[in-house]
């Protein structure tokens, strides 16, 4: 049977990590959105009317990144020494890959989750609207495929 290290019998709790020793950290977590290939052309060509929607979802994602603690809610505030956040585009999506490093006492995996995820709906909120269609739904638009890619200690 598997340990849940944040269950204690029927409550939840933060793992004390106190005694652990601080170590170099970095996780990779990716994740995609599909869109339709004019919405892709339009981010590729710097049409969309909301702006940068890459530039704005790097931003995104790296605020995310700073706030995960304060949204998972047994996820301990970590100093973040790094974060890079890169996009792939390909004709009907866009890849989110996220690098989240840090020198503690805990992994980054959930950061670098949370930045994908993050990223990943930016750019749905700033293309929504040429994504809908005549009924105001979402026929081609998803994200799949959030993942840790990589994850190194020490």
């Amino acid at each position: 049977m598997a340990e849940f290290t944040h269950i204690r019998g029927d409550t939840v709790h933060m793992v004390d990590v106190g005694e652990k020793e601080p170590v170099r950290r970095e996780a990779i977590a990716s994740g995609k959105i599909f869109l339709r290939k004019e919405t892709i052309d339009a981010i590729r060509l710097g049409t969309v009317i909301k702006g940068n929607v890459l530039a704005t979802a790097t931003v995104a994602a790296t605020l995310a990144i700073k706030d995960t603690s304060r949204i998972i809610p047994m996820c301990h505030a970590i100093p973040i020494t790094g974060v890079d956040v890169e996009f792939s585009t390909q004709d009907i999506s866009i890849e989110a890959i996220v690098r989240v490093r840090s020198h503690g006492k805990t992994g980054v995996e959930m950061e670098a989750l949370t930045g994908v995820a993050v990223a990943l709906l930016t750019i749905w909120d700033m293309v929504k609207s040429s994504e809908k269609d005549s009924k105001g739904q979402y026929p081609v638009t998803r994200i799949e495929d959030v993942r840790v890619v990589e994850k190194q200690k020490g």
